[in-house]
């Protein structure tokens, strides 16, 4: 393009050596001059055009925009949307970047690809390894020793709502195996969002720290039963060429080194921090320990979350009071926090949805009778009132993922594992997605509005 139109100009030169010294023949030659600049100026043009790239504010260069420029105005939309949400609503601050996340999504504009997000893995792992670690602190194992009402109450309201999906869903059609997959993924609330509303609420009390031990509780259970689904569903599909012993084996090994890896990881934070004077240095090295656990966790096929909990259970029950954690760990816990809503919002899916509504409706309609219906059975014998029993019932309705991510390095269905029944699958994944979008509006309807105990 250049080359061309220096030709044009060095062309001129003869034609302007030769014209008479009048004012006419120079401006003929300067005439013919700008002509062909103009000329050659149009020709480069045209030979550039189909190249440029769209204009920054179309959907075309967002889509083709550098990956990290495209996170990072993301996230920049997510925040004012979060802070818009809560001024005019009044509403958690989470449902903004899950809205501007599902609105990127490939279910709606197309903003952000899944194979765009898969990069964001680990720093997606190291949010939720901060706020399980900061869960496993404000818990209070003994609680479930000295009442045991509390335990029944804990192990009912995961279990029943997890029998009443697979039950449901075999009765609608299913088959067993991917229904037995879908009642395990129901059983858990999100931590993530429980968390996050308690903090943002302030919330202190009862309610709250009931809260906080069943979201533990039926989390653990939902990550150690699908641990159990895959090994018994691929001992099924190998046509029982795999001997019971080792399933259990196997099980066993999930459960007692996630136990192991999580009291190593409590100890060294007590151990390390009478070494470390100032908080900030106390934070750092909090940090660093739930990465290093994350890490051993994936690698040694161990249950991070677990691991993290039980991190957070022994460094609590080992310092006491003078463990300090702060909520999110601080500004870089929020800015992760931020990056997990927004994927939240991108992982939600409503494909196939159009003939899957009586499934998806079911799932959530099971799951939220068989939570609600042990919470109310065993309000009193637990030792709380009927009104308060409400709010807890509907603070646990925010479902959650997690346990199919922790066990994947990818957002992809493991590796190696038997698949489910596609349609149960879809239907799943589009009722956690439509519960954890509206599951921060649970959190806070049940905590503020119905058990008064949020500001």
């Amino acid at each position: 393009m250049t080359a061309g139109l220096a030709e044009r100009l060095t062309g001129l030169l003869p034609v302007a050596q030769a014209a008479p010294d009048t004012a006419a023949s120079a401006a003929q030659v300067a005439a013919s001059a700008a002509s062909s600049v103009i000329e050659a100026a149009s020709q480069a043009a045209g030979a550039a055009g189909p190249t440029l790239a769209p204009a920054l504010w179309t959907l075309d260069r967002w889509r083709h925009a550098d990956p990290a420029m495209g996170l990072a105005l993301l996230m920049l939309l997510a925040l004012f949307a979060g802070e818009a949400v809560h001024r005019l609503t009044r509403l958690p601050r989470a449902i903004g970047p899950m809205l501007v996340g599902a609105l990127a999504s490939p279910a709606a504009l197309r903003l952000v690809d899944l194979d765009d997000i898969e990069p964001w893995k680990p720093l997606l792992d190291l949010a939720v390894g901060v706020l399980l670690f900061e869960l496993g602190t404000r818990l209070q194992p003994r609680w479930l020793v000295h009442n045991p009402w509390l335990t029944l109450k804990s192990l009912g309201e995961a279990l029943l709502a997890g029998v009443l999906v697979a039950f449901t869903l075999v009765w609608m059609g299913a088959p067993g195996a991917s229904a037995v997959l879908a009642g395990i993924v129901a059983m858990s609330t999100s931590p993530v969002i429980t968390l996050n509303g308690i903090n943002e609420l302030s919330a202190r009390g009862q309610v709250t720290e009931r809260l906080l031990t069943l979201c533990a509780v039926n989390s653990v259970l939902a990550v150690l039963g699908l641990k159990v689904w895959g090994v018994v569903a691929a001992s099924f599909a190998t046509a029982g060429t795999s001997p019971w012993s080792s399933v259990l084996a196997e099980a066993l090994y999930a459960l007692c080194g996630s136990f192991l890896l999580g009291a190593i990881a409590g100890l060294l934070v007590e151990r390390l921090s009478r070494m470390l004077g100032n908080p900030p240095s106390r934070a750092l090295l909090q940090l660093g320990i739930v990465v290093l656990s994350a890490l051993l966790a994936a690698q040694y096929g161990l249950s991070a979350l677990l691991a993290l909990l039980v991190a957070g259970v022994v460094a609590r029950a080992r310092m006491g009071h003078t463990l300090q954690v702060e909520p999110q760990f601080g500004l870089m816990g929020s800015a992760l926090t931020l990056l997990l809503f927004l994927s939240i919002g991108l992982l939600a899916t409503l494909h196939g949805a159009g003939t899957l509504v009586p499934w998806v409706l079911a799932i959530i309609a099971a799951r939220a009778l068989g939570k609600a219906l042990a919470v109310m059975l065993l309000a009193r014998p637990s030792g709380l009132g009927w009104r308060q029993s409400a709010g807890l019932a509907l603070a646990l309705q925010p479902a959650s993922g997690l346990a199919v991510l922790s066990v994947g390095a990818s957002f992809a269905w493991p590796v190696g594992w038997a698949t489910p029944d596609a349609q149960v699958f879809e239907a799943l994944l589009i009722a956690i997605g439509l519960l954890q979008v509206a599951g921060p509006a649970f959190t806070h309807w049940g905590l503020r509005l119905v058990a008064r105990e949020g500001r």
